[in-house]
């Protein structure tokens, strides 16, 4: 039975907490809040900001944008379970720049590799160990083009992602690759070993 990793990036950390590179990150999981002065392009601007009694300005209540972020990590690993992938290794991470150099070392004579350094390690992943018949070839069909404007409508990429350089999933690209990341991203007894009732529905 085949493996694979996938890693999915989480929204932008809150303000003051993690550094985050200077331009403005595409959001792909969980709801965050943090205070902004004007609602990013593509984000959803909500909140209302009220004076203190007495200070003369509650009368004068104001709306000021806050940062939401819509979740899709939950749908990411929704869409392997529908298809009936086993998930035997999911945790929240904090990517060093080592661990990120070295799962993309076969890109690190592209110009763009600083950029995606900088953007997988500027804010938590969530990493998860996928097993299933074929998991590799299909979970890239699931996943879609790399290049989100040309992935096709129905893949992760095509629903969730909108530039290649804001990637809201990573999916090894043969089995070789996906036992070499598991061993990169998890550590020893961190990946479950067990059995989903549904397998002889799925597998003959």
């Amino acid at each position: 039975m085949e493996t694979m990793s996938a890693l999915a990036r989480t929204a932008p950390p809150l303000a003051g907490t993690i550094r985050r590179p200077s331009c403005a990150l595409r959001p792909t999981a969980s709801l965050s809040f943090a205070a902004a002065s004007t609602t990013p392009r593509g984000r959803l601007g909500l909140g209302l900001s009220t004076a203190p009694a007495g200070s003369g300005r509650a009368a004068r209540a104001r709306a000021v944008p806050r940062r939401i972020v819509a979740s899709s990590v939950g749908e990411i690993i929704s869409r392997f379970e529908k298809k009936g992938f086993l998930l035997k290794g999911l945790k929240l991470f904090q990517c060093p720049k080592d661990l990120a150099q070295e799962h993309y070392k076969d890109l690190k004579d592209k110009p763009f590799f600083p950029k995606l350094i900088d953007y997988i390690t500027s804010g938590p992943v969530v990493c998860m160990a996928w097993e299933g018949d074929g998991v590799v070839a299909s979970a890239r069909k699931l996943i879609g083009a790399t290049n989100p404007l040309q992935a096709e409508p129905g893949t992760i990429r095509g629903d969730l992602a909108v530039q290649t350089g804001r990637n809201v999933v990573h999916g090894s690209d043969s089995p070789d690759n996906g036992k070499r990341e598991i061993e990169l991203w998890f550590k020893e007894g961190e990946v479950c070993q067990w059995e989903s009732v549904q397998a002889p529905w799925l597998i003959e």
